[in-house]
């Protein structure tokens, strides 16, 4: 006869099978095979010969600890993500941002909500605190107060999830050097145009699909 319930975790899903030696289960010698969903509800079972007992509950012994530690595993990163996303949040109450603003503009910046910018190549990430200060403090060095910080964050949320080397200094650069726009009237451009910061691709009039990114757009 089989015991009321069973100490088993919620990670067995219904495709799993769990076996028992039959000593916790049966007073008879053979193995029962037993199928669980997540509601911890028996859906099938099947009675193996004793001869099979042993691997069959090595086995499933095997699997009760992979699951288990998985599951440890994953809490704990969900954990330390929850807490940086958190950070990272706080970073921008500074400029006067609610929370769901906040929220909003870290999604958007690091692939949880869709964004044109990045379309389809955009992979999920958690943000780091060390990375968008660094970012905040280098467009700070642009002659940007907090609020110019606010309208360009509130028009352009993904420039934190860009590359700080690569595409916000390299397109100042650019900038700079191509054009002669700097100080003020770098500032003037950010406030009206703040994807510049991000372009990183020139398709010279042979599109390349990524118009969203692209210097002709300049």
């Amino acid at each position: 006869m089989l015991v009321n319930s069973l100490p088993f975790p919620s990670t067995c899903q219904t495709a799993l099978w769990c076996s028992f030696p039959s000593t916790m289960v049966s007073s008879s010698t053979n193995l029962i095979l037993v199928q669980w969903n997540p509601s911890y509800r028996i859906t099938s079972q099947i009675k193996l010969p004793s001869k099979e007992r042993f691997l069959c509950s090595e086995l499933s012994v095997r699997t009760y600890k992979l699951l288990a530690t998985n599951q440890a595993q994953t809490t704990i990163q969900e954990d330390k993500d929850s807490n940086l996303w958190e950070e990272s949040k706080q970073s921008l109450y500074a400029f006067n941002f609610t929370t769901e603003e906040a929220d909003g503009i870290l999604k958007k910046a690091f692939g949880w909500i869709h964004s044109p910018y990045w379309g389809e190549e955009r992979r999920k990430e958690t943000p780091k605190l060390e990375s968008i200060k660094e970012m905040l403090d280098y467009l700070k060095s642009l002659s940007l107060s907090d609020d110019d910080l606010h309208k360009i964050l509130k028009k352009f949320p993904e420039v934190l999830g860009c590359c700080l080397n690569e595409e916000l200094k390299a397109n100042v650069q650019t900038l700079e050097r191509e054009w002669g726009i700097k100080g003020k009237t770098l500032r003037n451009l950010l406030l009206r145009n703040p994807k510049v910061l991000g372009y990183n691709v020139d398709c010279k009039g042979d599109c390349m699909a990524k118009c969203t990114r692209c210097w002709v757009r300049f």
